[in-house]
């Protein structure tokens, strides 16, 4: 995830020992592991519920279209995006295409 080498861990390391000390960075330490614990498994269990809603509906959501997948998201359709040029009006006729605007 992050490109991190021994050198910038110990650069890394120096600068906290400093800024806090050697009597509270053991605290620090503690705290921050306890803080990304308590994330992950908050991202866990999101992750977990997700899965649980959608069931199924998970595997067919990634191979929509993006368009398709946000107006499904947010109104519930399950139409597949149409492309921009076989929109229609409402009278049913096809809307107007100039090849050379694009």
């Amino acid at each position: 995830m992050f490109d991190i080498g021994f050198p910038e861990l110990l650069v890394i390391g120096l600068v906290a020992l400093l800024v806090f000390g050697p009597d509270r960075l053991p605290e620090f330490i503690r705290t921050a592991a306890r803080l990304l614990n308590q994330v992950r498994g908050l991202a866990a269990k999101a992750q977990q519920d997700v899965r649980a809603e959608l069931g199924p509906e998970l595997d067919q959501l990634s191979e929509l279209d993006p368009r398709a997948f946000v107006r499904q998201l947010l109104d519930g359709t399950d139409d597949e995006a149409r492309p921009v040029a076989a929109a229609t009006k409402p009278s049913g006729k096809p809307t107007p295409y100039d090849d050379e605007a694009t």
